[in-house]
């Protein structure tokens, strides 16, 4: 497998502002492929924020127009691009909402993920998915691990991920203050442990509830940090190789000395 450029795109989400969240996605995607990415990923919900007390504006239904106005783009420039946006489900009786992840492959959506375990207050207004499945890509020989954040605290789902082919793993957040730590070590632990790179993307800024600190990381599979963001808003970008992923696996090889009978 060639060498992948990845972009890891940090931003300060405009509270429930889906006009001027997607303009900034797309500028700062543009300096993404400027500077050669392969894959775009953008911070979980990046269009709204967690917008709750206008779920039903926030929210979009299939084909869902922001992911649309990403596809334009990711044809356009032949690329990937990864996120999360808030789902709504109507029915006879009532509207449900999800957090949706998606993934476009030269503007076509490849692939979905439904957040499978939502956070404290998000528990009040999201439904959870359940399934957990990497997105094989359809282009390039690829096979891509989403989670979204709190899950990263779950090893179970980044194992799953890999034990199912996934070739990187990829965590979209919203992961505020004052965890900032406890990010960067479950980051970094989630690479070593399944020996994959892991790209964590978090949002930067405020919103009405909390502030975030940033840190995103693109980690290989030795739990090195490629690259890594502090605060502010930025494109932050490495080339991986995923040859590095399996040799590493052959050198210390935790997935064969696996006693799954066991545990």
């Amino acid at each position: 497998m060639e060498p992948i450029k990845i972009a890891a795109i940090q931003i300060d989400i405009c509270h429930c502002n889906k006009h001027k969240n997607i303009e900034k996605a797309l500028r700062f995607s543009e300096e993404a492929v400027s500077k050669g990415a392969d894959i775009i990923i953008l911070p979980e919900v990046f269009s709204t924020g967690f917008c709750y007390e206008d779920l039903e504006k926030a929210s979009e239904s299939s084909p869902y127009p922001t992911i649309e106005e990403l596809a334009a783009f990711s044809k356009k420039n032949k690329c990937i691009m990864i996120g999360s946006i808030i789902e709504k489900h109507s029915s006879e009786n009532r509207e449900t909402y999800t957090n949706l992840g998606f993934c476009l492959e030269d503007g076509e959506l490849v692939g979905t993920y439904t957040k499978t375990h939502p956070f404290g207050k998000e528990k009040r207004y999201f439904t959870s998915g359940d399934t957990i499945e990497p997105i094989h890509l359809k282009g390039r020989d690829l096979t891509i691990g989403l989670q979204i954040c709190y899950e990263i605290r779950f090893p179970e789902i980044a194992r799953k991920l890999c034990l199912s082919g996934a070739d990187i793993l990829i965590t979209i957040a919203e992961f505020p203050n004052p965890r900032e730590q406890q990010w960067r070590t479950l980051a970094t632990a989630r690479a070593i442990e399944n020996q994959i790179f892991h790209i964590a993307c978090n949002r930067s800024g405020s919103d009405p509830n909390s502030t975030f600190f940033g840190g995103t990381m693109i980690i290989d599979s030795l739990g090195n940090i490629m690259s890594g963001a502090k605060d502010e808003e930025c494109v932050i970008i490495a080339e991986i190789d995923t040859s590095l992923m399996r040799k590493t696996r052959k050198s210390i090889p935790i997935f064969d000395d696996r006693r799954p009978e066991l545990y």
